[in-house]
Formats: C-alpha cells, sequence, structure tokens
C-alpha cells in the first residue's frame, strides 16, 4: 500500500510541476524574468553546482551525476532553526533518518543513518577527506544500535559552504562504511566578511531551552592566501515527556516510605526520558594559499568540547536511606573532546596529472561520570562512599593518509577518459580506561558502574588501501565511470571491491543511469572491544566484548566484516523550463550484518541460559544483588538483511511578479528493510535467540517505511517564508513487558509535521527569523497499553517510558525559536 501511495504521490507532484511550468511560461513572456536564483534556498539543489562527491573527475555538475547526489546548501541548513548539523540534514533529507531520543551514553551522542541501514553504513567525509568516528558507542537496544559513526555536532554550521549526500555504495571509491552512502561537508573559504547569527528557543510544553550563537570570518592573511575562521556556542537544557514511576505511587509503598511524598516534584521523581543537557562549544578553521609553483597549500581542522548531564532512574528512599532518605535521581555526566587537523599540498605535474598529498588526524575523548549517586556495598562495607565517581574514558583516534593522482586522456571519445588512482593508509585505535575504584567496587555507582578492569584495555588497527578509478563518454551521452579497490586491515585480511555507474541522456529532457556495486565495512573496534554493565532498578545486563573469553563461552569469537551488494537504477527528467525531477530505484543487500543481540536472559527471564551467567563470571562483573533480572547483550554478524527502496527528488520555481517568487520543492523516501537470515545462535544459548522479536523490528519496522517531504520558500521584497510539510508513515516495535515470554506491538501511525519560519531582511547586514519545528505541537501514538498495565502491575520502573523512543519526530512536541542573522 505504502509502495501505491509513493508512486500515486511522486507522479501527482510531477504532474503538478509541469502544470505550474507551462502555466507560467506566458507570465514568464511578459514580465521581467527573475535572476536565477539556485534550487537550494527550497532546501535541495539540482542544478548548477559542481559537485566532487562520488566522482574522481573535475567540472561535473549536479544535474549530470551519473549517481544521485543531493546537495544543500548553508542558508537551507541554517533554516531548521537549531545549530545542529545532524537536525538540519534530517529536515532536509527523507532517506536520512535522525535519532530523536536516545537511552544512557546514546543521550549524548545522538546520531543518524541513512537509507535504513547502520548509521556506521554511511562514510562523512569534510572537504573529502575523511571524518573520524565518536569514542561513544551506542549500545542499548534500539534501531540506532551499534553507532559509532562520525558526530555531526562538532562541525558548526556557521562554518559550512554546501553538504552534498551521495546516496549510493561508494565503498570502491572511499572504502570502508560507505555501503549506504557518503556525506560530504564542504567548508567555506571565505577570505573577506563577518558573518554569524543569535538563536534561541524551546519546547512548547517545557523544557529543551536553547541559546545558540555562531560566527564566520574570513581573512586573507597574504596575498593569494584565505583563511576562515569560525566559532559556535550552544546550550540545550533538560526536558521530560516521562509518565509517573509505578513505583513511587503503589500504596503499599507509600504506606511504607511516606516520606517519597515530600521528595521535589513529586510524583513525577523519575525524570529518565528527556533531553539530556548540555553545553558545547566548537571552532573550526579553513586554510589555504598558492604555493606559487602550480601547486597550493591547504589546512582545516575542528575542535569542541562538550559538557552534559542525563538523568538515570529514579531511586527510592529505602535503597540508600542514610544517604538519601527522599531517594535520589543519579546523573550520568559526560565530558567530551573531539578535534581533527588535516593538512595537505596539491598541484600539477608535466603531462597534465594532478596530484593531492594529505594527512587527516581525529580523536575523540570522553570521559564518564556519575554524580547525586553511591556505592550501596562500599558504603555498608567501609561506612563511606563518595557521591560523585568517575566512571571511566573512551577514546578513539583516527589517523589517514591519502595520495591522489589524476591525469585526462584524449581518445578521441566524446569527452577525455578521467584515470585516477590513490594509495590510503589509515591506523584506528580504540581505548577504554577504568572507572575509579569507588565506581567498580563489588556491583559499582548506582545507575552507571563505573569499568572494570576486564572492561579496560587499548586496541588499534592497521590499514592500507588502493583504488583506481577510470570514468569518459565513449560516445556522446554515454557515461562510464569504473571504480575498484584492494584493502588489507591488520586484524582480518583483505577486501576487494568495484563499482559500475553508467548514464544515457536520451536527450536535455530525459536521462537513464544505474549503478552496481559490492562493498565492506569493517567492524569498528568500538564494536569488536566495548564492554560495560548496564543497570536499572529491575536490571543489570553486561554488554560482552565479542573479542572476550566470556564471549567465546557463548559460543561468539569475534567479529568480521559486513559485505554487500547494491544496484540502483534511476531516470533524471527536466521535462519543462526550470523543473527538474529525479527518481532512483535501489536494492542493497548485506551478508554478516553486525548487529546487537537481543536481550539474553541468566536469570529472570522467561528463558534462562546457564552459559551467559558463567559469561557474566568469566568477565569479572559482580551484579547488584537486588535487581530481578540478569544477562547479556554482544554484537555479532547475526543476520543477511535486504533493503530496497525509491527516491525522488523534485524541485520547480513560480515567479508572481511583484508578489515574489516561490520555490517548490518535493523529496521522497520508500524503504523496506528485510531480515532474510538470522544466524543459527550458538549451541550454548539455545533455546534463546540470538535476535528476539525486539531486536528484528528495531531492524525493519522501527523507521517509517516512507518519507514526503514538501517544501515552499517563497520570497518577495524583504520577507522570506519557508514552509515544509513531512509526511512519515507508520512505524512498530516489539516488546516484552515479562523478560521475553509474551511480546506486543507498539505502533505509532502516520504523522504529518508542519516546519514555518518567516523572515524579514531589515537591511543588507541584519535579518530576524521567528519559526516552529512541528508547528502544531504533534505527538507520536503511545506505548502499548497493555505493556503499560503490565509495567504498572509489577512496579518495573519502565512505565515511565509513555511515549516511544523510536518516534521519528521525537517525544518532545514543538520546538519554537528566534533568529538574528547578522552579516557584514
Amino acid at each position: 500500500m505504502l509502495k501505491a501511495t509513493l508512486t500515486k504521490t511522486a507522479a501527482a507532484v510531477a504532474i503538478l510541476m509541469l502544470q505550474s511550468a507551462y502555466a507560467q511560461e506566458a507570465q514568464l513572456a511578459m514580465a521581467d524574468p527573475a535572476p536565477a536564483l539556485p534550487n537550494a534556498e527550497a532546501g535541495l539543489t539540482t542544478t548548477g553546482v559542481v559537485i566532487v562527491t562520488g566522482t574522481r573527475a573535475s567540472g561535473l555538475k549536479v544535474e549530470n551525476s551519473a549517481s544521485p547526489i543531493q546537495v544543500l546548501d548553508s542558508a537551507s541548513l541554517n533554516r531548521t532553526g537549531q545549530a545542529d548539523l545532524r537536525q538540519a540534514l534530517g529536515q532536509n533529507l527523507p532517506s536520512f533518518t535522525i535519532q530523536a531520543f536516545g537511552s544512557d551514553m546514546a543521550a549524548m551522542t545522538l546520531s543518524a543513518r541513512l537509507r535504513g541501514l547502520s548509521p556506521n553504513n554511511t562514510l562523512v567525509l569534510v572537504n573529502g577527506k575523511r571524518r573520524h568516528g565518536t569514542a561513544n558507542l551506542a549500545v542499548l537496544g534500539g534501531a540506532f544500535q551499534g553507532a559509532a559513526a562520525a558526530d555531526l555536532n562538532y562541525i558548526p554550521l556557521a562554518a559550512i559552504d554546501h553538504v552534498e549526500v551521495l546516496q549510493d555504495g561508494a565503498a570502491a571509491q572511499y572504502g570502508t562504511d560507505a555501503i549506504a552512502g557518503v556525506i560530504n561537508i564542504i567548508l567555506k573559504s571565505n577570505s573577506s566578511g563577518l558573518s554569524g547569527n543569535l538563536n534561541g528557543g524551546g519546547y512548547y510544553d517545557g523544557g529543551g531551552h536553547t541559546g545558540n550563537g555562531s560566527a564566520n570570518i574570513g581573512l586573507s592573511p597574504f596575498e593569494t592566501a584565505y583563511l576562515s575562521l569560525t566559532a559556535e556556542t550552544k546550550y540545550h537544557g533538560f526536558s521530560n515527556r516521562g509518565g509517573i514511576d509505578p513505583r513511587v505511587a503503589d500504596p503499599a509503598t507509600l504506606a511504607a516510605q511516606p516520606q517519597l511524598t515530600r521528595a521535589p516534584g513529586y510524583p513525577y521523581l523519575n525524570r529518565i526520558q528527556g533531553d539530556a543537557q548540555y553545553r558545547q562549544h566548537v571552532a573550526a578553521m579553513n586554510f589555504g594559499f598558492d604555493l606559487g609553483t602550480s601547486a597550493s597549500f591547504y589546512s582545516f581542522a575542528t575542535y569542541g568540547e562538550k559538557d552534559a548531564r542525563a538523568y538515570e532512574n529514579y531511586r527510592m528512599p529505602s535503597r540508600v536511606p542514610r544517604a538519601y532518605p527522599l531517594g535520589f535521581s543519579p546523573l550520568e555526566t559526560f565530558d567530551e573532546k573531539d578535534y581533527a587537523l588535516t593538512a595537505g599540498v596539491k598541484g600539477s605535474l608535466g603531462g597534465g596529472w594532478k596530484w593531492d598529498l594529505s594527512s587527516t588526524y581525529g580523536k575523540d575523548v570522553t570521559r564518564i561520570g556519575v554524580d547525586h549517586s553511591v556505592n550501596v556495598s562500599l558504603l555498608a562495607d567501609t561506612g563511606f562512599s563518595p557521591t560523585t565517581f568517575a566512571a571511566g574514558q573512551f577514546k578513539a583516534s583516527q589517523w589517514t593518509n591519502n595520495l591522489d593522482l589524476s591525469r585526462e586522456f584524449d581518445l578521441g571519445w566524446a569527452a577525455p577518459l578521467n584515470f585516477a588512482i590513490g594509495l590510503e593508509q589509515r591506523r584506528d585505535t580504540y581505548e577504554i580506561v577504568a572507572g575509579d575504584p569507588a565506581s567498580r567496587y563489588k556491583e559499582g555507582s548506582q545507575s552507571y558502574p563505573g569499568f572494570l578492569l576486564t572492561d579496560a584495555g587499548k586496541h588499534d588497527r592497521d590499514n592500507e588501501a588502493f583504488y583506481v578509478n577510470v570514468s569518459s563518454q565513449p560516445i556522446k551521452d554515454l557515461t562510464v565511470d569504473l571504480a575498484a579497490r584492494y584493502e588489507h586491515f591488520s586484524d582480518f585480511g583483505n577486501a576487494k571491491v568495484g563499482k559500475l555507474t553508467s548514464r544515457y541522456d536520451f536527450s536535455p529532457a530525459f536521462a537513464l543511469r544505474g549503478t552496481v556495486s559490492n562493498g565492506f565495512r569493517a567492524p569498528t573496534l568500538a564494536e569488536s572491544y566495548y564492554s560495560a554493565t548496564n543497570v536499572s532498578p529491575r536490571s543489570a545486563f553486561v554488554q560482552l566484548a565479542p573479542n572476550s573469553p566470556g564471549a567465546r563461552l557463548v559460543g561468539i569469537d569475534g567479529l568480521k566484516p559486513e559485505k554487500s551488494t547494491n544496484l540502483s537504477a534511476g531516470i533524471v527528467l527536466n521535462p519543462a523550463p526550470g523543473v527538474t525531477v529525479t527518481l532512483d530505484a535501489y536494492q542493497i543487500k548485506i551478508r554478516d550484518r553486525i548487529v546487537g543481540s537481543g536481550a539474553l536472559y541468566g536469570s529472570g527471564g522467561a528463558v534462562n541460559s546457564p552459559a551467559v551467567t558463567a559469561a557474566i563470571l568469566a568477565n569479572g562483573n559482580v551484579l547488584d544483588p537486588t535487581v530481578v533480572e540478569t544477562g547479556i547483550n554482544i554484537f555479532s554478524n547475526a543476520i543477511d538483511t535486504r533493503s530496497r527502496g525509491l527516491e525522488l527528488v523534485a524541485t520547480t520555481s513560480s515567479n508572481y511578479g511583484a508578489w515574489g517568487r516561490v520555490d517548490w520543492s518535493a523529496a521522497a523516501n520508500y524503504n523496506q528493510v528485510k531480515v532474510m537470515k538470522i544466524n543459527q545462535a550458538p549451541l550454548q544459548l539455545q533455546p534463546q535467540l540470538l535476535l528476539d522479536q525486539t531486536a528484528i523490528s528495531d531492524i525493519e519496522t522501527a523507521s517509517p517505511k516512507m518519507r514526503l517531504n514538501l517544501g515552499a520558500l517563497w520570497k518577495a521584497g524583504a520577507w522570506t517564508v519557508n514552509l515544509r510539510e513531512a509526511l512519515y508513515g507508520s512505524s512498530s516495535e516489539m516488546q516484552s513487558p515479562d523478560g521475553g515470554g509474551t511480546y506486543y506491538k507498539t505502533g505509532i501511525g502516520k504523522l504529518a509535521v508542519t516546519d514555518l519560519e518567516v523572515a524579514y531582511k531589515f537591511n543588507s547586514n541584519w535579518t530576524l527569523a521567528l519559526g516552529a519545528n512541528n508547528l502544531f505541537n504533534k505527538y507520536p501514538d503511545g506505548i502499548n497499553p497493555e505493556v503499560l498495565a503490565i509495567q504498572r502491575a509489577n512496579l518495573d520502573n519502565s512505565a515511565v517510558t509513555i511515549y516511544p523512543s523510536f518516534s521519528p519526530i521525537g517525544i518532545n512536541g514543538g520546538y519554537y525559536y528566534a533568529r538574528a542573522n547578522f552579516k557584514f
């Protein structure tokens, strides 16, 4: 049904745009033609921009690309109302699904995914150079589990000229991580001018108060040089959208602990369902100059710091009455530093050869802490426990060196043949630093135990790669692009991948394009070696590293690379002046896909495995004796999946003379992910499965299959009005409130969300904008009432979750903001 809906929508949009274009031709003939504005003003660029992503040829424009690629300019990114690159991309690109809410450490580094695949399957580049990933691995279950990709929010929006998004497999061109596509962030290279904005807002129903300021300045420190500097600072406050924790409203509990009612905020004491509070400061630099001998030097860098706090589950007064007589809500604290530096030289040699030699280093360091907590066993055994703990650190780094060579050869074809070859060397490291002794004594600090000595360790990987890329037009209107890549990894061997892309222009109004490729993704070091203990008032689960001795006890011995096969075919239409429509279909098959397991129980589940308990002991864990459920989670190459989808982009514009101009856009994505094969669970775990129904639904149904964005940007004189309507298909997740015995479906129906911004330009220097994301304050459907009823009857703290965390529009409702832009 969704396929039929999307097909009809695409046809309707194309017809409406054709009618609009032809109806306006007479009007345009009588009126003075408006200056040509890039379609990026409506959110997407389909013409006129020279791209550098997905091709080694120079001078290629987006409308002539043989691969589906979308371009967003800086104005389109800023009109989302928040200085958040991840959200800015998510609001403009239907195939780019952002994580609206995260539990535990995932709340500190929200991620996003392309075409319904893991965030780790999308490669992020800055100025064409590989960006390092975050050290903060998302380990808890959900659609974004396992994410350790680049944190987009450490690149300030004010530093960005435009973003190129290649929605096609590109492992043969760029290496690992590019199965779903590539996001290439192009920084400003201005040598003059000062611009920036001041931005403030909050949620309509309270919380999420946000303040942001950013500025970019261009300088010319000496002749032939440019230096673009950007600084940004941002604050975002807590929000709370949780229900009442049944533990604090139970009559028997209130009779035994009457002081509960005196706790501040009663009965909404458990504030775990909401945004984390954070302060973030980010800076960026882009620098270059000519060396004077057919060569130039370039360098760019980013640096950022984040200080964040998130509420953990409320602990009852009976837990530690001598320390917290009214109970307590531990706070998870997060202190992160992220930086990257690239330096390189490029130029040309005799014979027409172009060369580019560069080195990029990036690192992310995260310090985890726990505040307003206690170690119960330490207090009982020694009579003292701190209330603030250093739970440990994550560290991840990546050092990449590249040499790229290219040359055009005139073979007498319709266009010269572009030949490119290159070498890449990369070193990745990942480290877990143990927590302080108090944080890891016995069961550890409440809410977040410190990392054990058995969790701690430093790991590294080296890899070398060679690629070759050939592209040309053998005959007029036929483009052929061939790429091949060989990589060697120090920890699991070799990978060989290739890609064939072609396009044929039958006329200026119609072209066909298609791609066939294979790809791979090396497991991140975090997926291979992360180990920690996740606790709540009712449960304690150990995240086992796949390479650990405990993992071997449950039949898992490390990870191997994912392998993929990508197919795509599409059409490019220019049916009338100023009208562009692209429609691309794709299929992505991934073998040995790395996913997180479901909950594997050692005790307290409907089905339990003795091997799970043995693995926990082998890992050196001492679990909280008061919990009623224990178990493990683990990453493994558990499944094969198939993703099939359609992507539509259509743009046009209308000139209404004195009434201004409207740029129209429509962008849609239909994506169906299906688990084709589940690898047999190891004998040690049976009868439990590696993936339970919850884990499978997180892969197949937790993201809407269909999304349609309709946009209109009206400009008249000093006024600008940007209107965007986002339509989402349904989504769902299976949930088990009784430890895996019975599963219930929580579903979110179709949603329509409106974003609106109205701006007025006072003069050439100042513009004021007022806007809203989710203008009509819509919320997703709630958790299945049967699930909530069982959780409340069991006095389960999970009942505080009344809105599903997989909601594509989040759980906070509408966000309203004001922004002042300046430019000198």
